[in-house]
C-alpha cells in the first residue's frame, strides 16, 4: 500500500509546496494499522462512517475536510497565514496517526497525541521542517483531544488547547468526531 497515495486529495489542500513534500514524508512514518483500523476500539465515540476497516482514515480524512472549509472561510480563516493553515492541514492528517501505540495495541492510548509528536520528534531531520514548524504541528497535536485530556485514573496527561491554532485543530477533530455527522465515502474519498 502507498501510504500517501490514501491522502491524495488532502495534500491538495495545502497551497506550500515544501510542505506538501514534508507531509508526505510525515504520512510515510504512520503505522501500518492507521489505514485499516476503525475510529474508536469501541465504535462507542465516532460516527458510523469512520467505524469498521479504515474507519480512522475515514475520520481523519473528514476533519481534514472540516478545516480545509473552516479556513477557506473569509469570516474564519482571515486570521491564519497561508503558511498556518497548510501546518494545520497537516497536523490534521497526522493527529490519530499512533492512536493505538506505535505498536499496535488493542485499546486507543489516552496519550496517542503524545505518542506521534514524539514519532514526529524523533525523525525531525527526515521530515524537512524546521524546529519552529515541527513544535507547530506537534503542539496542535498534543492537544487535539481538548477536554478529554485525562487518563482513566483522572490524571491530566494532555495539555488543553490554549491558542487559536490548538482550538482549531481540537474543533476540527471534535466535529470530525460527532455521532450526528453523516459523510458519504466512496473508496475512502468523500463524496462532494
Amino acid at each position: 500500500m502507498n501510504k500517501v497515495d490514501v491522502f491524495k486529495k488532502e495534500l491538495g489542500y495545502i497551497k506550500n509546496e515544501k510542505y506538501v513534500e514534508c507531509a508526505k514524508r510525515m504520512i510515510d512514518l504512520l503505522p501500518d494499522y492507521f489505514f485499516v483500523i476503525p475510529a474508536s476500539s469501541t465504535g462507542k465515540y465516532h460516527p458510523s462512517f469512520a467505524q469498521g476497516d479504515g474507519g480512522l482514515v475515514r475520520h481523519t480524512k473528514v476533519a481534514v475536510r472540516m478545516c480545509m472549509e473552516l479556513i477557506n472561510n473569509d469570516s474564519i480563516g482571515h486570521c491564519f497565514s497561508s503558511d498556518e493553515k497548510d501546518l494545520m492541514l497537516i497536523a490534521l492528517m497526522m493527529h490519530d496517526g499512533c492512536k493505538s501505540g506505535v505498536v499496535k495495541e488493542k485499546y486507543t492510548k489516552v496519550d496517542h497525541p503524545l505518542i506521534v509528536a514524539k514519532l514526529i520528534r524523533d525523525n525531525k531531520d527526515k521530515i524537512g521542517l524546521s524546529d519552529g514548524e515541527i513544535d507547530f504541528v506537534c503542539s496542535v497535536i498534543e492537544s487535539h483531544m481538548g477536554q478529554w485530556n485525562k487518563d482513566y485514573n483522572g490524571n491530566e496527561v494532555l495539555p488543553i488547547p490554549s491558542n487559536r491554532y490548538q482550538r482549531m485543530v481540537h474543533m476540527c477533530d471534535f466535529l470530525a468526531s460527532k455521532k450526528f455527522i453523516d459523510v458519504k465515502f466512496v473508496d475512502n474519498d468523500i463524496v462532494d
